[in-house]
């Protein structure tokens, strides 16, 4: 899961993303509106989180307000000091899912990203399951026909990401834009050595079953049975 936070104080800004890598998502920071709206609209998010106040913009709603314009259909969450009725109803009404008053603590904060992440994947659910192969986003559970497989972090998001597209191809750009953030310096073997990590796991110890994760010669991988 991507996420984008548009938030000029950097100390909060900071903050909340390395809090959210500490859950396994990708986090891009904007700490002013222009380069928030130029992310927004450039790139793929799962969640934007957006500041009310910023600076080269008129606020954050303007740059929900140019997002819904666009047709993309990404949860926004505000983050704001003015959190009167007025100012509520009218983020929401431009196009933003939740407020979020501040000052707030992180596990109020985090608790929002989740089920605002989950509103957009309800069809799938918490589990994400393919032949034998499960996910949960919940509680970091990956098992394979009943057995626990341990992953880290970054493992268990390019896992999830796999299996939300199982059994299409996913290229390998945009494995890399969705499990490493925007600002991070990904080697080119970064992603093909995650990829080893994850087969010595998932398939590695399961030698009567069929190998599920498949490398695409020329555009990618993914999980398949076939």
């Amino acid at each position: 899961m991507r996420i984008l936070i548009v938030e000029d104080e950097k100390k909060i800004a900071d903050a909340l993303k390395k809090g959210l890598e500490n859950k396994s998502y990708a986090v891009d920071v904007a700490y002013d509106g222009q380069k928030g709206l130029d992310l927004a609209l450039s790139e793929n998010y799962d969640l934007l989180i957006l500041d009310r106040m910023l600076p080269l913009i008129d606020d954050g709603l303007t740059i929900a307000k140019e997002v819904r314009e666009q047709g993309k259909n990404v949860p926004i969450l505000i983050l704001t000091a003015r959190d009167t009725v007025p100012d509520t109803v009218q983020g929401l009404d431009i196009g933003a899912d939740d407020y979020l008053a501040k000052p707030f603590v992180f596990a109020e904060f985090l608790a929002r990203v989740r089920a605002l992440l989950r509103r957009r994947t309800e069809i799938i659910g918490d589990v994400i399951e393919y032949a034998g192969l499960s996910l949960n986003t919940d509680t970091f559970e990956v098992k394979r026909n009943g057995t626990n497989i341990q992953l880290s972090k970054k493992e268990f998001a390019l896992l999830e990401h796999l299996l939300r597209n199982a059994p299409q191809i996913v290229p390998k750009e945009n494995l890399i834009d969705n499990i490493w953030s925007f600002e991070s310096d990904v080697l080119p073997n970064t992603l093909e050595v995650f990829i080893g990590y994850l087969r010595q796991k998932v398939d590695k110890p399961f030698p009567d079953q069929p190998p599920l994760i498949k490398t695409v010669r020329g555009f990618g991988y993914k999980i398949d049975e076939m």
